[in-house]
């Protein structure tokens, strides 16, 4: 009997493996929209500018 209770580990305050995982997750998730977000102006002029120089189809015509 008394073997049993020293094999028991004592509760451990704080956040487990996973939950601290899942919590950097959203938060490099969180991050990489808001970077999305504010770069997506332009991103959008870039592919206007892109789409009116001919794209793949212009060739060598523009340097």
């Amino acid at each position: 009997m008394e073997m049993a209770m020293r094999r028991r580990r004592p509760a451990r305050a704080g956040m487990s493996g996973r939950r601290l995982l899942a919590a950097q997750a959203a938060l490099v998730g969180s991050l990489a929209v808001a970077v999305f977000v504010k770069e997506f102006p332009g991103i959008v002029r870039e592919l206007r500018i892109y789409r009116m120089t001919g794209g793949l189809r212009a060739g060598h015509r523009y340097p």
